[in-house]
């Protein structure tokens, strides 16, 4: 699944051990998020948390100067910013607190870090799954949740076809999908006579989509094989 949506949120960690900062951190760079902050008391994460906006926060419960339960309050005052626990903590108590309080999850130490990953996109993914809808093209952005394309200011509807097409070639982005795996997709069952069809529907999303339909530089016709929809991010 693709995750390079969430790895373009900012993500604050708050955390008295030096050590474990390092690790999150480095765990979160190495899967590609771009924008990792780190605090290793309350004070500091009020700071970090007003200078950076996080959307994602990772949250210890003991720090040495308060508690990240009253922190997650403090910061819930003014952002809806998803909160994960991640802690020694691992009573019973602490976890209901911690959900209790509208946390998004509660990680006990120690934890394996794909575990983390995991949580975390999934924590992502329902706080901000509209954006997982739209993709961004060379010079447009399709929104597959309102099922338009936005280019120069312009508002463009997709038709049921059009939007099935792209939808298609979106879920495999940057690969070749074959003429037959499309038209299944689009008109479903034999794909046998809709070659004709489909030309027609990828010249109107052309239309669409492009800078300049006639030298497409996003839906891409890989001769002999199929097409492919080159997507930005």
């Amino acid at each position: 699944m693709d995750n390079s949506f969430i790895h373009r949120k900012r993500v604050l960690i708050v955390d008295d051990e030096p050590e474990l900062l390092e690790l999150v951190s480095g765990i979160l760079m190495d899967a590609g998020f771009t924008e990792v902050f780190t605090a290793g008391n309350a004070a500091e994460a009020v700071a970090r948390f007003r200078e950076t906006a996080p959307e994602l926060i990772i949250l210890d419960v003991m720090l040495p100067d308060g508690d990240g339960f009253s922190l997650m309050r403090q910061m819930r005052s003014s952002s809806e910013a998803p909160v994960v626990f991640l802690t020694a903590k691992d009573e019973p108590i602490d976890r209901i607190s911690g959900l209790g309080l509208g946390a998004d999850d509660y990680i006990v130490k120690p934890f394996l870090p794909q575990e983390l990953l995991l949580r975390l996109y999934a924590v992502a993914r329902r706080t901000y799954r509209s954006e997982s809808d739209q993709i961004v093209l060379d010079g447009c952005t399709v929104d597959f949740s309102k099922g338009e394309v936005r280019r120069d200011g312009e508002t463009i509807a997709l038709t049921a076809k059009e939007f099935a097409l792209l939808e298609v070639l979106a879920r495999n982005r940057g690969k070749i999908v074959t003429v037959d795996a499309i038209c299944e997709a689009v008109w479903g069952g034999d794909p046998f006579g809709y070659e004709g069809p489909l030309n027609a529907h990828v010249r109107r999303v052309r239309e669409k989509i492009e800078r300049d339909p006639s030298h497409p530089t996003s839906l891409v016709t890989m001769k002999g094989l199929g097409f492919k929809l080159r997507v930005i991010e």
